[in-house]
């Protein structure tokens, strides 16, 4: 969303830099042991993030969710950070909200600089409003375009301008963005959706939400819960189990002690067993 200093080089030019990239600058300092001035690329510009805390979030929100769902994958996520497209021209960057980079190494970048690299962003998502439309709209659109950044997306929290407040474009065989009509991404299998401030990202294979922290968290509360629910009834279950032990033990002492005794008085039980469910003292049969 934020522009950075982004510098607004007309695209034909922006193209025949990068194939032709300019020299290094040559140092004017005689004292100097070397004839080559390195070329700084700065990894920040003192700007904020975002310009509401509601843009902010978007963009963490999203950084976070790909993170966690890209984890397996040989991605690396950006977030707000320099994105350098001419080598030799510190100038020429822009500040991607969020992008996603496969096949380059894992490892925190300070920024991103694509002839390093040697890939190219493989989705760009720009948290956008009303102060940047144009520039997310017009100039950004055409360099990533350009680029060859295959999907481009645009978040709008605030529906300022876009309606739906969230739309897509892919690149079609001839290199040019056409608008997604279906709110899938290709480059990420992942079904997008605007929730109020928010983008809800929904798996393509089996259609699973991409839970958020906070999400995560009541999920793993309400886990413990049913773990802990289940661990009591158990225990109850058990306790119900040793209390029946118990009295069947206890049933089992006293018939073992009234046997002793008949036994003692020489009457076999099983001799007064009949007279007594005669009598109506027992209900069962030997």
């Amino acid at each position: 969303m934020h522009d950075h200093q982004t510098t607004r080089f007309p695209i034909e030019a922006v193209m025949v830099t990068i194939a032709n990239p300019p020299p290094p600058i040559a140092s004017t300092n005689p004292d100097s042991p070397s004839t080559i001035t390195p070329v700084i690329y700065p990894s920040s510009d003192g700007k904020p993030l975002a310009e509401t805390q509601q843009h902010a979030l978007a963009i963490l929100m999203t950084l976070a969710l790909l993170r966690l769902y890209l984890q397996e994958q040989p991605a690396v996520v950006f977030a707000d950070q320099f994105l350098y497209y001419i080598e030799g021209n510190p100038k020429a960057r822009v500040a991607p909200d969020v992008m996603v980079i496969f096949d380059i190494e894992q490892k925190l970048y300070d920024n991103y600089k694509i002839w390093e690299g040697k890939q190219t962003p493989a989705i760009i998502f720009e948290v956008t409003s009303a102060g940047t439309k144009e520039i997310d709209r017009t100039f950004k659109r055409t360099l990533y375009e350009q680029l060859g950044v295959t999907e481009y997306w645009l978040f709008d929290p605030y529906g300022e301008w876009i309606t739906n407040q969230l739309e897509g474009f892919r690149l079609n065989e001839d290199g040019i963005y056409k608008p997604i009509v279906d709110s899938c991404s290709q480059v990420l299998q992942l079904k997008l959706e605007a929730n109020e401030y928010l983008i809800n990202f929904y798996r393509l294979d089996n259609g699973e939400k991409l839970l958020t922290p906070e999400e995560l968290y009541a999920a793993a509360l309400q886990a413990n819960q049913r773990a802990e629910a289940a661990n009591q009834e158990a225990e109850a279950a058990n306790q119900e189990a040793e209390a029946a032990n118990q009295q069947l033990a206890q049933e089992k002492a006293r018939a073992d002690r009234l046997a002793a005794k008949l036994q003692q008085l020489g009457i076999a039980l099983v001799d007064i067993l009949p007279d007594l469910k005669a009598r109506g003292f027992l209900n069962l049969t030997i």
